[in-house]
């Protein structure tokens, strides 16, 4: 098991596909982009395939979440996943996307064994989506959760990041909006991993905040906080079920004491939290000859030193040197 000094046992692995983005959203990414990774740098398919085999096989990971990046534009993808989903025991298996040429991909991706899927979708105003992400393609990402949700890559989820005169009087809407399309919605606390590091803890829209935007027009029960497990998400009922709404509080309320995860960046990096600034080299290990045994031995080895909590909570915090389309969401 990848198990650390707490107690935590790690299940849920995340696996970065590429650092490339067909997005450049204000709060991930300059405009002129950033400077991708050199190709001979990325882990290849068979290397993705080997890493996960031995997650799954030796160290008993449950469940595997793609990710980038934009995964979609990772050549391989729909190989890649199709083999994890071959694998004994088999992971369930998802990918976390902005939509963007999921409406072409989305049947061949649940042909291939994936399970469902996250969209990224900030607002449902087209003006203020060409502000955010500086691309006009909006309708490409509706368009891809429709082919999703047709597809049955269910239960679809929609990620949504509020941010401060831009669409923060938009949670009451995404969710009437989720409901009656029959997405699960997540609202997301913005976090300390943009490129620019521009990140402020004044002022950023807090899960209290958005509860009380959403109260406004739906009564919200609370789940009962014993079946969230290691769940990033507090969830609520909305007007009684069966929708429900989550709130991802990673800087307000983070759920450090339960995290299963780990993280294998796009360039073979192990990283023990998303907000870590140390990771753990298996391309080098990979590369050179090593054993599946001995991969797992490092990866153990990485995960047992991870720490308690992200750090959020310290005066003192600093932001890891990558941003999150090179460490993967």
């Amino acid at each position: 098991m990848l198990i650390d000094t707490y107690g935590r046992v790690a299940t849920d692995l995340r696996v970065s596909l590429t650092d490339r983005c067909n997005l450049r959203c204000t709060y991930c990414m300059p405009e002129e982009g950033l400077r991708w990774l050199a190709k001979p740098d990325l882990l290849s398919d068979e290397e993705i395939v080997r890493l996960v085999r031995v997650a799954v096989t030796r160290l008993g990971i449950t469940e595997v979440r793609f990710t980038g990046g934009e995964p979609l534009l990772r050549p391989g993808l729909v190989s890649v996943v199709e083999r994890c989903a071959a694998l004994e025991p088999r992971p369930r298996t998802s990918l976390t996307t902005n939509g963007i040429g999921l409406k072409r991909t989305a049947a061949a991706l649940k042909a291939a064994g994936l399970d469902r899927v996250n969209v990224s979708l900030d607002t449902l105003r087209p003006d203020v989506f060409r502000t955010l992400t500086r691309r006009d393609r909006h309708q490409d990402v509706l368009d891809g959760l429709a082919a999703a949700h047709e597809a049955g890559l269910t239960p679809v989820k929609v990620n949504s990041v509020l941010m401060p005169g831009l669409n923060d009087d938009e949670a009451p809407d995404l969710l009437a909006w989720a409901v009656e399309h029959g997405y699960e919605l997540r609202f997301i606390e913005q976090m300390p991993l943009d490129a620019q590091h521009g990140w402020k803890r004044d002022g950023m829209i807090t899960a209290v905040d958005i509860l009380a935007s959403l109260r406004t027009r739906f009564t919200l029960t609370a789940e009962d906080e014993d079946a969230r497990g290691s769940a990033p998400a507090e969830r609520w009922s909305v007007d009684g079920g069966p929708h429900r709404v989550g709130v991802i509080a990673s800087v307000t309320r983070p759920f450090c004491r339960a995290c299963d995860r780990t993280r294998l960046t796009a360039d073979g990096q192990v990283r023990t939290c998303l907000f870590a600034r140390e990771e753990t080299d298996l391309r080098g290990a990979l590369r050179s000859g090593a054993s599946d045994e001995e991969i797992a031995g490092i990866w153990k080895t990485a995960m047992w030193g991870k720490k308690a909590g992200s750090g959020l909570d310290d005066p003192a915090f600093l932001q890891p040197d990558r941003p999150m389309s090179a460490i993967g969401g």
